[in-house]
């Protein structure tokens, strides 16, 4: 932003400069002539660097809200401990099938009366009982593991 820019809040989209509700500076002309009158953008007043301002804080309010919340389920998860899941068997301790996400899922929503996305888990190949570590992505910064016991029916 040089010197002779004067700062404008977008309330369009406007490609290369910015999305709804950032702050921008922008040559007087293009402001004066082009984004404003087209209705792109507002001159920014104290009051409107304000609301700007607050709009960011609640949001990133609510982003925190929602990484406490997955912080909370990983703790939830992490207490109840240990997931067993019941599984045909053959020759060598072998099962039949194998264990899906959808699975681990449900056996979740049972247990821990928490719903979680299937596609937020992986479930490594699982040919055999025993015992297996299980990644659940809760949020983008938060992956809980849980152990789930394949034993035989």
């Amino acid at each position: 932003m040089s010197k002779s820019d004067v700062q404008v809040m977008l309330t369009k989209e406007v490609k290369k400069l910015g999305k709804i509700g950032d702050l921008v500076g922008v040559a007087p002309g293009y402001a004066q002539n082009y984004l404003i009158p087209k209705g792109f953008a507002v001159r920014a007043t104290p009051g409107v660097v304000q609301e700007v301002e607050r709009r960011k804080e609640a949001e990133r309010q609510r982003l925190l809200a929602i990484r406490q919340e997955a912080e909370s389920k990983k703790v939830a998860l992490s207490t109840i401990g240990g997931f067993i899941i019941k599984k045909a068997v053959g020759e060598g301790n072998s099962i039949f099938g194998t264990v899906t996400d959808r699975e681990v899922a449900q056996l979740i929503a049972q247990k821990a009366m928490m719903e979680i996305d299937r596609r937020d888990i992986s479930v490594p190949d699982i040919k055999k009982i025993g015992n297996y570590d299980i990644d659940i992505k809760l949020h983008a910064e938060v992956t809980a593991t849980i152990k789930l016991e394949v034993v035989p029916e």
